[in-house]
């Protein structure tokens, strides 16, 4: 019986060990990867780290970054004999079997480490002998297939810490505000307790239970040699400080700039967005975390945006870009809650830019070609074939200079200007400032008001204005200089793309013309003092019939080292959502404010440009002497005017002293007698002439003077008299300042009449 009963359980103990062996070797443990996911991490311009993405719940670290205590401590606590077993720690397991005995409930568990990850990393949760079995087989079979180091690693980064924090990098900064390498002996002990329990023993909640689990810690610590005497006390009494803020401070910094990397590195550089989000890439940028900072603290301003209503919030989008590499300093894509790459209005926006498309398709273009900054361009109504552009309050003023037509935003001179240079010119303008045009559709006069058939975004009217405010240069707009992979291989990099927009001097002049935008026209809102600004406002109107109101608002403006673009508007225009406000009472202000705090820390700088005053003298100059110019043709016109009506006079007068043939001694006798008499008032007339000439500016119209040279034809020579004067006061009648002195006076004429008298 004894043997029947040896051979009985000889051959179930064989038949387990059979099974054991054969389950064991076909364990599929395929599913189990050390994949070291990790975070991606976003550096600033100046290699700082600024922010962190990841689209997993854990983030993974390499063992050989975990600090010994790190490691001990988990060790002490969950598998002291995880270097001395194969997987499955019988001996551990016996242990726990008479201590829970002993205790009639369980209170030590025989897992190991790699059992646990087999658990976590494998299996369900189900507690049932299968699973358990299973347990040990994919345990055994992880051991042959890995290192304990490996295992370890696997086993830190996957473990849940509670507070939502998976993997041991997580919980480090959930619950201290650290990287697991700066973490205390006391610290990684409490990280370790929370194994067991990790909702119980949360010390958010359950401070003192915490500590009283980490001293556990630490006192196996002590136990299996891990530290000693001394270490141990002082653990023991340090005093736990936990992050309040819960998590890592740097993950889901400056979401909208973020989403801008994510775009970029796909559409640009071919990534996909899970390797994005779970490569640990490590992404260079031109990002300024000041600039940056400033930009969002303004879009949390709400006094600083017009209200909106229940339905919809007035929204925008905004954009600092360096003009010197086109780098994007700073980036918001909205207000209100962000969402992951939401719709973001800084650079996917397509709204039409009104009167910022000015510079670009129309004035850049015509100095190009040769215009001036003080040419005259017409301002009166006028109709463009089948288009009929407004100025916005409907006043004209014949003509202007092209610096005051740009200040004041004139519509009608601006077309009129591209109408001049014509709209091949003005197309071909917008592109080299790196904005693309429909071929068709945009072909019309209507784009020197911003009239595109799809519209821009903040970003790209940034790109554009950066080739004011760097010589006439442009460089493409980037984020991303530079993306390293994890085993630090450079897998993309930003080469550098620049094209030339305009001349250095079209640049210069333009620059000039835009400061005196922000100066006394349009944009004086942007104005910040103490640094020199250039930009340009703009708005487009409600496209609703019998709804007058803003539909977009803009306002795009540079100094010497920063450029920046904003734009206001719904996202939705309809009857019920429109801006009653233009853009130097909404966007230029918005502008000011986040412009101002971004460059607070740099030295104002300056353009180095021509003042507009100089053009304004300048064109003072010219108008003086088109004045004189006018005035000398109109005198010299008078002057022949009055010479042939002399001539005139002087043959009729001839006419009249031709003496009859039948009587001529008697004709010359009564000449004669009257000689003497008409000597002296011949010389009188002639000093009253030339003294009338120098002194009466303000004489009659030269017509009348004409008469009197005709009445100077009579018998008397008083009227001749009469008539010189009249001719010397014409002729100064026609200056604007009555006569213009010697000018007026300059009257040969009026002695030509004296002599005629």
């Amino acid at each position: 019986m004894n043997q029947v009963l040896v051979l009985s359980v000889s051959t179930a103990v064989l038949a387990f060990l059979s099974f054991f062996h054969v389950y064991s070797e076909g364990a599929d443990i395929s599913a189990l990867n050390d994949d070291m996911a990790q975070s991606t991490v976003i550096y600033d311009a100046n290699g700082e780290v600024a922010s962190k993405i990841s689209a997993l719940k854990n983030e993974g670290i390499k063992i050989e970054d975990v600090p010994e205590h790190v490691k001990n401590a988990v060790i002490a606590i969950e598998d002291h004999r995880f270097y001395e077993h194969d997987g499955v720690d019988l001996v551990g397991i016996s242990r726990a079997f008479v201590q829970n005995v002993k205790a009639g409930s369980i209170v030590e568990g025989g897992s190991t480490i790699t059992q646990q990850l087999t658990k976590n990393a494998l299996l369900t949760s189900e507690k049932t002998y299968k699973r358990k079995l299973e347990e040990f087989f994919m345990a055994r079979e992880i051991e042959k297939q890995y290192s304990k180091d490996e295992i370890m690693q696997m086993y830190l980064n996957r473990i849940y810490f509670g507070n939502g924090s998976w993997g041991i990098k997580e919980a480090a900064m959930g619950y201290f505000g650290k990287n697991v390498q700066d973490l205390s002996v006391s610290e990684a002990a409490m990280l370790a307790g929370l194994i067991k329990a990790p909702s119980a023993l949360d010390p958010h909640k359950n401070y003192d239970k915490a500590v009283e689990r980490r001293n556990l810690v630490l006192q196996m610590m002590n136990t299996h040699g891990f530290i000693e005497e001394k270490e141990y006390n002082e653990a023991v009494a340090e005093k736990i400080v936990l992050n309040e803020k819960g998590g890592d401070p740097l993950r889901g910094r400056y979401p909208f700039y973020v989403d801008h990397v994510i775009d970029e590195a796909i559409k640009k550089y071919g990534l996909t967005q899970e390797e994005v989000l779970t490569s640990g890439l490590q992404i260079y940028t031109e990002l300024d975390v000041t600039m940056q900072s400033a930009v969002e603290a303004t879009y949390a301003k709400d006094e600083l945006f017009p209200e909106g209503t229940e339905k919809q919030i007035v929204q925008s989008g905004a954009v600092l870009v360096d003009p010197k590499s086109g780098g994007i300093r700073a980036l918001v894509g909205g207000r209100g809650e962000h969402v992951f790459r939401g719709y973001n209005r800084a650079t996917q926006l397509k709204a039409q830019p009104g009167s910022t498309m000015k510079p670009l398709a129309a004035y850049a273009p015509a100095l190009e070609e040769g215009w001036g900054v003080t040419d005259m361009l017409k301002d009166e109504e006028m109709e463009f074939k089948d288009y009929k552009p407004h100025n916005y309050n409907d006043k004209y003023k014949g003509e202007v200079p092209m610096y005051e037509a740009l200040r004041d935003s004139l519509n009608v001179p601006s077309v009129w200007l591209l109408d001049e240079i014509g709209i091949a010119k003005g197309m071909e303008s917008v592109e080299k400032f790196g904005i693309q045009l429909d071929p068709k559709n945009d072909r019309n006069l209507g784009l020197a008001l911003g009239g595109l058939s799809t519209g821009v975004s903040p970003v790209k009217m940034a790109e554009a204005y950066s080739a004011f405010a760097n010589n006439g240069e442009r460089h493409e707009t980037h984020a991303i200089t530079k993306i390293v992979d994890k085993e630090g291989n450079t897998i993309a990099e930003y080469k550098g793309k620049k094209s030339k927009a305009i001349s250095k001097e079209t640049a210069e002049k333009m620059t000039t013309m835009l400061m005196g935008v922000v100066e006394d026209g349009t944009g004086k809102g942007a104005k910040i003092p103490g640094r020199e600004l250039a930009g340009k406002t703009g708005s487009t109107q409600v496209p609703i019939e019998g709804v007058k109101g803003t539909k977009d608002q803009w306002f795009v403006g540079y100094t010497p080292q920063l450029v920046g673009a904003v734009w206001v508007g719904y996202d939705k225009t309809d009857k019920e959502h429109y801006l009653t406000t233009t853009s130097s009472e909404g966007a230029a202000l918005i502008f000011k404010d986040f412009m101002s705090e971004a460059l607070k820390n740099t030295k104002a700088e300056s353009f180095n440009v021509p003042p507009l005053s100089k053009y304004i003298e300048e064109h003072k100059r010219q108008q003086r002497a088109k004045s004189v110019k006018e005035l000398e043709s109109r005198v010299k016109k008078e002057s022949e005017k009055i010479k042939k009506q002399w001539e005139a006079a002087k043959k009729k007068l001839n006419k009249k002293k031709e003496v009859p043939k039948d009587k001529p001694e008697k004709k010359k006798e009564k000449e004669e007698e009257k000689t003497p008499e008409a000597a002296a008032t011949t010389n009188t007339g002639n000093n009253d002439t030339n003294d009338s000439g120098d002194t009466n500016d303000t004489g009659g119209a030269g017509d009348t003077g004409g008469e009197g040279d005709t009445g100077g034809a009579g018998d008397t020579g008083g009227e001749g008299d009469t008539g010189g004067e009249g001719d010397t006061g014409g002729t100064g009648g026609e200056g604007d300042t009555g006569g213009t002195g010697d000018t007026g006076g300059e009257g040969d004429t009026g002695d030509t009449g004296g002599t005629g008298g």
